[in-house]
């Protein structure tokens, strides 16, 4: 799904944020993203996201090279990446079914061909009794997993999490994980970004390691 070879980037003349990254992400893949604050985990989820390009290097998302993706292209790809940010991003005048049902409304669809689609993700992250509160409302976790909820509604084909478990209790962690770990069985690639080290015991998963800007991958 995405390979990054020997991949820099630095905002303006400044200093490299990323270097010499190299990796692979393969279709139904399960990984974390850890490494210290301020170590670019989110700058590196942004490239993945398509909303940086690098400053040197090759990166290559559904096969095609990001140097030759026009701006026309970029909508249709993003919809086959979910992204859950640290902020949420909810909009607080619309309800959880609002927000949830938003990228498909942006899109043009009408209510009638998604509203059951809508109703069924809310359920699966148990939000099916919040649908109609807004977000002010909903406690830290609920809004967690009505993001997560949205990342989901577009059914991509990769998930790539920012510390969806940072501003939430152990329990709830430990519940929002096993989301991400049934829908990376039902066949999402799934990417979280976190520094919780009791998180990621509980997965057998890949680590990508970065440090300094550089990345260590452990299979």
């Amino acid at each position: 799904m995405f390979r990054f070879e020997n991949v820099g980037l630095r905002y303006g003349m400044g200093p490299e944020i990323l270097r010499d990254i190299s990796l692979h992400i393969p279709e139904r893949s399960f990984q974390f993203l850890t490494g210290p604050s301020g170590a670019g985990k989110t700058t590196l989820l942004r490239l993945l996201f398509l909303a940086l390009k690098p400053t040197r290097g090759l990166i290559t998302v559904f096969g095609k090279d990001r140097a030759l993706i026009t701006r026309k292209e970029l909508p249709h790809l993003r919809r086959r990446i979910g992204v859950v940010f640290q902020d949420f991003r909810l909009l607080d005048h619309m309800t959880t079914y609002e927000n949830v049902a938003l990228p498909l409304r942006i899109r043009g669809r009408d209510e009638s061909s998604y509203r059951d689609d809508v109703i069924d993700l809310l359920k699966w992250v148990g939000l099916g009794e919040r649908m109609h509160v807004l977000p002010p409302i909903l406690s830290g976790g609920e809004k967690q997993r009505a993001a997560i909820a949205r990342a989901l509604i577009e059914q991509p084909e990769i998930l790539l999490a920012d510390e969806p478990t940072g501003n939430v209790d152990p329990p709830l962690a430990r519940r929002l994980l096993r989301l991400f770990i049934e829908l990376n069985r039902l066949g999402t690639a799934v990417v979280i970004a976190t520094h919780d080290l009791q998180l990621m015991e509980q997965v057998d998963a890949r680590r990508m390691i970065l440090s300094e800007g550089r990345l260590d991958v452990h299979d």
